[in-house]
């Protein structure tokens, strides 16, 4: 005699959406919510390009081009500059495609409720929004070395970084977007423009994206002040991946600090979206 045994909920259902446990998955909604937002993106991609990619092609055009054409500065000065631009581009093209829009969801608009609305958890929502802004933030990051190129007329490269360019791009893009995350939940709508102007201008000019951090030894103060930025190690990892020989902080340094901080925004950022979102 032959018996048949049916499903249980630890068994794999095979259903569409559901995970080996029987219980629905987590993944597929933040997934299909994801593909939406790319979606939207590539439909409105040269804006998207045009908005992010202005500021760091100008800091590329004004400091490396303009400046040593003129000599202003010394002949090197392009190559030093371009790597830190990269993690410009990079960190705040995460950080402000974070924190606007979530502004903005939270208050004006109301769409995260249709967000939180999805079959999955809140920190998987709030999680998306960290990945969307990574990824928009890598496409800026890529569009920099063939502008870089045609700016500056040639970039500094080593094929054997290629490893670490692309670890230091999308954990600064990471790291970025949960600083965004951060920012946008803290933040009531009627602040985030002054808060804006108060962090983006010090996180640009103290992410050593415009020099090497070790040059700052004449400026002590200066130096430590820029060991609180995040951005500092973005733009001193690329820095080390493609200039080795220049002064930079060391490379496993960089990741173990950037590491740090991914996991405190991501900590802050995740709890102050659930605050939010149960408000």
């Amino acid at each position: 005699m032959t018996t048949t045994s049916e499903p249980t909920a630890e068994t794999t259902t095979g259903g569409a959406g559901r995970t080996v446990n029987g219980r629905p998955s987590q993944l597929r909604p933040v997934l299909a919510i994801l593909g939406r937002d790319l979606f939207v993106t590539w439909r409105e991609l040269p804006g998207f390009l045009a908005q992010v990619l202005l500021q760091p092609v100008f800091v590329l055009f004004i400091f490396g081009q303009v400046l040593g054409s003129l000599d202003f500065l010394q002949g090197d000065y392009a190559q030093l500059l371009f790597p830190g631009v990269v993690a410009l581009t990079a960190f705040l093209t995460a950080l402000q495609n974070t924190a606007l829009p979530l502004v903005i969801d939270f208050s004006f608009s109301k769409e995260i409720e249709d967000r939180l609305l999805a079959p999955t958890s809140t920190v998987m929502v709030a999680l998306e929004k960290i990945a969307f802004a990574s990824l928009r933030a890598l496409v800026a990051s890529a569009a920099m070395f063939p502008l870089g190129i045609w700016i500056l007329g040639e970039i500094p490269w080593r094929t054997e970084a290629f490893p670490l360019v692309v670890l230091f791009v999308v954990l600064g893009a990471v790291t970025g977007g949960a600083a965004g995350l951060t920012l946008g939940t803290l933040v009531p709508a009627r602040k985030i423009n002054t808060v804006f102007a108060l962090v983006l201008t010090p996180l640009l000019f103290t992410g050593a994206a415009q020099y090497p951090w070790a040059s700052l030894e004449v400026l002590r103060w200066f130096q430590v002040l820029t060991a609180l930025n995040p951005l500092t190690y973005v733009s001193e990892g690329l820095r080390g991946a493609l200039l080795p020989d220049a002064p930079h902080i060391p490379v496993w340094v960089c990741l173990l600090v950037l590491t740090g901080f991914l996991a405190l925004f991501t900590a802050t950022g995740t709890r102050g979206f659930l605050r939010r979102a149960l408000d």
